[in-house]
């Protein structure tokens, strides 16, 4: 009898479908509530330059408003560095925590391994089903901006788009992929989504530190954020260096995760 290939990632996507479909509903949401606002807060005159301008200047930098008059430093400061990155992080460090330490803690990776699937398997068919559904609200949200692209006056150009796209995928997979190997070391829920969700914040914090000066910008170049948006890819394009160090971690993590499970004793 022919056993079907990839069980483990089959069967991640069949069991998340409904996950899946309400975070995508809730990325289109965000979208759907900020884009079509951009014609009657965009502008050298409009309210929202008024408002910025009495605002302090270190408080619009660390919200990454300072060019959210244009299209793309809208979109980029309202979706992609505030509500969708919150959004990416969670549905992330969620589907981590679940892929390893999740099962372990109820049981059930025991059972899968006892049917002859090996642990290595394990690691990277789960993660392959983390990653695709990451990949798919990525691309929704690539989708959907553009699809709000004329209507809205964001005047984005399309290749911009899928570079913030890439970006906002590789911030989820950092998150992701440390909850998957910090729950293969451990076999602890609390450990794997602290992980997962205490890189980002801690990203988060750092970035807007590190937006106060040009004394403390360097702070940037060492946080997942700042590889992802510190040279806003939605105005200037794909930061490749950038984009390097969110996946060249991303796969760390995903082989640190098969050596730390092919050598800890589950059972005990």
């Amino acid at each position: 009898m022919k056993t079907s290939a990839l069980p483990l990632f089959r069967r991640a996507i069949v069991d998340s479908w409904r996950a899946t479909l309400g975070w995508s509903l809730g990325i289109a949401a965000a979208i759907l509530l900020y884009m079509p606002l951009f014609p009657a807060l965009g502008g050298k005159d409009s309210q929202m330059t008024q408002l910025l301008d009495n605002l302090p200047s270190q408080l619009v930098q660390t919200l990454g408003y300072s060019n959210i008059t244009t299209g793309s430093g809208y979109a980029e400061a309202t979706f992609y560095g505030l509500l969708g990155f919150v959004l990416m992080i969670i549905a992330a460090t969620s589907w981590g925590t679940a892929a390893i330490a999740g099962d372990e803690e109820s049981g059930s990776l025991e059972l899968t391994l006892a049917h002859g699937v090996t642990r290595t398997q394990v690691v990277l068919e789960r993660t392959l089903g983390v990653v695709i559904r990451l990949v798919w609200l990525a691309l929704f949200s690539a989708l959907l901006i553009l699809a709000l692209n004329n209507s809205s006056e964001l005047d984005l150009k399309p290749a911009n788009v899928f570079a913030v796209a890439a970006a906002y995928l590789g911030l989820g997979l950092v998150s992701a992929t440390l909850g998957i190997a910090v729950g293969a070391l451990t076999g602890r829920k609390v450990y794997a989504t602290g992980a997962g969700a205490g890189i980002a914040v801690l990203s988060y914090a750092l970035n807007a530190i590190g937006s106060q000066s040009r004394d403390l910008d360097v702070l940037r170049d060492f946080t997942p954020y700042g590889w992802a948006y510190h040279h806003t890819p939605l105005t200037s394009g794909a930061d490749w260096a950038g984009l390097v160090l969110l996946y060249g971690f991303s796969v760390l993590f995903v082989v640190i995760a098969v050596i730390a499970l092919r050598r800890r004793d589950i059972a005990g």
